[in-house]
């Protein structure tokens, strides 16, 4: 049976704060702790909260509260524990670092070297270091083991390290002991493991068991064609393409074939099986090298057999063998990217222009991405002040800050920032986009006095462009409120979209979950973005993982103009297809608004500001028409 929940003690444990200071609480920085109550203008009760950014319908971001706390201890035998009020979504090794800084010397060891138990039963289960936060129970207590010349876990280089509420997850136990003819075969990178029951591992819902083991890090890479079976009825197995969801708080052992490599040497593996184990479409499957033994045609006849939904659509779209072709077009326009963004003076541009994105902090609200227009205004998306502003006044309880810099993750303090005035020069909801004037004095972090040289970065507005059809692109921003990130990508042409969607969903195999995405999609307006859609040539589309805090996020083509701002996409914890607003558009309304509110004095900065720009001098030029 799986390991029973430890009890939570009601007992005041030992608080971190009061060895370190207070958390968050550094001179001169606008993130403090405990934070103020929206509602009521007072302190809030720790631990604090952290806004986790959900995608609504309409493809905007709303606000979903993160908080919990837990307790760790350095040994098992150790009297002293530490609390840890964990505010936003990290892995649970993130959290205990960003709570406790360099200040524990075990902290210090690398990842792979790293055991965390969960619970204080003796040695009962072990989670892997990057164990989402949120399945850690309120007030549960995990003991931290290292092993400096030892490596336990694999660390992995994951694309998309979002971390989703608890209920998005399916955690389970595989004993360490393996089941039937297993039990003297070797299961895990290290024997280390072998001394504690359980490891425990998690799954997002709709993952395959061996997909939740390969992304573990602790197993073998050579399990092969293994089972599990279930503790309480060894003679209910599970095979490994399963989906997680169904194991969910239960506990199992390994069972191996009689020839561990079985199945691993096999050289025709299906290609479906080779994109399903490592999360990978299977267009990128089919460009593997060494997959000998899969063909179009075999792809082809599988996705028919498991989609029958999707047959109609593929023979009429991929008449013979146009389905090849467009695969190979896809890969060549992926190497196009790969090639344009590897550019040294490519990269040395965008860094530099890198240099102008900010984080903003809608503070206690919200984070998003912005960048500099000119001077100290700055251009964002509008939906970060949803039930903040009052016309265009900020609410009296709100503050909005803008960190730049920030290009280093916690304990690093290199960044700076700057307080938004509490009038904003514009915003627009249908476009969806915010311009704030930053206040004059910039501070750092720990800096009590008026630190020198802090100057807001150049503007970017010289460098605005047209909206490109297709092609490569770049977006530059603050995802989940992290450090800044880049992404390259490329354009989704409107003709193009549903089969970047069909693309995207051919990797669920149930019929009623693909039909179900489908619906979801549908409900959150995603028509709007498709061929004939009331947006369709009013937006560029891409894929990205910049998601939740990107938000505001420039997006560049492949000559270092900026063409659009990020401003949101469809699909929930799993995202499809993101969006953003072209700029032009978006400047030719901002100019409407100032000549329409009778903003002369700011119409004539932004003319001075834009007399470089071949395309903004157009638009400026002649009388703005009414924007539909």
């Amino acid at each position: 049976m799986a390991p029973k929940k430890q009890k939570t003690s009601e007992n005041k444990k030992d608080d971190i704060r009061r060895y370190f200071g207070k958390e968050n609480d550094v001179a001169g920085s606008p993130f403090k702790t405990p934070r103020k109550n929206l509602q009521t203008g007072g302190k809030s009760q720790t631990p604090t909260q952290t806004p986790m950014r959900v995608k609504n319908e309409n493809g905007s971001d709303s606000v979903v509260t993160h908080s919990h706390r837990f307790i760790v201890k350095f040994t098992p035998t150790e009297r002293k524990e530490y609390t840890i009020d964990c505010d936003q979504p990290s892995t649970v090794l993130d959290a205990i670092r960003s709570s406790l800084g360099t200040t524990e010397k075990m902290i210090k060891y690398p990842d792979e070297s790293i055991i965390i138990q969960l619970g204080k039963r003796d040695r009962e289960s072990v989670v892997p270091t990057h164990f989402p936060c949120s399945c850690i129970g309120d007030g549960e207590t995990v003991i931290l083991y290292h092993y400096a010349s030892e490596k336990i876990e694999k660390v992995q280089e994951q694309h998309d390290k979002t971390i989703h509420p608890k209920d998005h997850y399916s955690v389970f136990y595989i004993d360490t002991v393996g089941g039937l003819k297993t039990k003297t075969k070797e299961l895990f990178r290290n024997k280390i493991l072998k001394q504690f029951k359980f490891l425990c591992v998690y799954g997002v819902k709709g993952m395959t068991v061996e997909e939740a083991l390969k992304q573990d890090g602790r197993f073998l890479d050579s399990l092969g064609e293994f089972k599990l079976s279930d503790n309480e009825n060894p003679n209910r197995l599970t095979v490994r393409t399963q989906r997680v969801d169904s194991l969910h708080q239960k506990a199992f052992k390994i069972r191996l074939p009689l020839n561990k490599r079985e199945g691993v040497e096999n050289p025709t593996t299906s290609i479906l099986d080779v994109a399903r184990v490592s999360g990978r479409s299977v267009k990128k499957a089919m460009e593997q090298p060494g997959d000998s033994g899969c063909s179009t045609e075999e792809i082809y006849e599988l996705l028919r057999k498991q989609f029958p939904e999707l047959k109609e659509w593929m023979e009429s779209r991929f008449p013979g063998d146009s389905y090849e072709k467009a695969l190979n077009r896809g890969s060549e326009k992926f190497g196009k990217i790969q090639q344009s963004f590897s550019e040294v003076h490519r990269i040395k541009k965008l860094l530099v222009m890198g240099k102008s994105v900010c984080k903003i902090n809608v503070y206690d609200i919200c984070e998003g991405t912005g960048f500099v227009l000119f001077d100290r205004f700055v251009l964002t998306n509008a939906h970060l002040f949803r039930g903040c502003v009052q016309g265009k006044n900020l609410l009296d309880q709100i503050n909005v800050y803008a960190l730049f810099n920030y290009d280093e993750p916690v304990p690093e303090t290199n960044y700076f920032y700057f307080s938004a005035e509490k009038t904003l020069i514009d915003i627009d909801m249908e476009l969806d986009f915010a311009v704030l004037q930053l206040k004059p004095d910039g501070k750092k972090p720990n800096s009590k006095s008026k630190p020198d040289n802090v100057k807001v970065p150049p503007g970017l507005l010289d460098r605005f462009g047209p909206l490109p059809r297709n092609g490569e692109a770049c977006l530059i921003g603050h995802p989940a409120g992290s450090v800044k990130k880049i992404d390259p990508t490329c354009i989704i042409e409107p003709e193009k979209r549903e089969q970047a969607v069909m693309d995207h969903l051919s990797k669920y195999k149930v019929k009623k979950v693909i039909l179900k995405k489908v619906n979801e999609l549908k409900d959150q307006g995603i028509d709007d973005i498709m061929m004939g859609g009331e947006k369709a040539e009013k937006v560029a589309a891409y894929n990205t993982f910049m998601y939740h805090g990107a938000s505001g996020s420039p997006v560049f083509d492949a000559h270092g103009q900026i063409f659009g701002i990020h401003t949101g996409g469809y699909g929930m914890s799993d995202r499809v297809i993101e969006y953003a607003h072209p700029l032009l558009t978006i400047f030719e309304k901002f100019v409407i608004n100032l000549i329409e509110s009778g903003n002369d004095q700011m119409l004539e900065k932004v003319k001075e500001a834009a007399t470089e720009n071949e395309y903004l001098k157009k638009i400026l030029q002649v009388e703005p028409m009414e924007v539909d």
